[in-house]
């Protein structure tokens, strides 16, 4: 299921489409609470339902929130 623009997650809310990948979609949104621009990725529909696709999606979450480079974007949260 696609996202549409005005779509809240939380504190955020949807803006537009970015790109689709292997495990998730991912859209550009607004971080209501702290007014900036972040990236959200969503696990695809049909693996949430797999503990282990949704065991490897945390790991690549805790890979990634460790960490720092001017090309890579920080990665704020992770919630199911």
């Amino acid at each position: 299921m696609a996202l549409t623009s005005g779509t809240k997650l939380g504190p955020y809310e949807i803006e537009s489409p970015l790109g689709v990948g292997g495990m998730g979609d991912v859209y550009r949104a607004r971080g209501t609470r702290l007014e900036r621009t972040v990236a959200i990725k969503v696990l695809n529909a049909q693996l949430v339902g797999s503990t282990e696709l949704r065991a490897r999606f945390e790991r690549e979450a805790k890979i990634i929130s460790q960490l720092q480079h001017p090309h890579i974007c920080v990665l704020h949260d992770v919630w199911q």
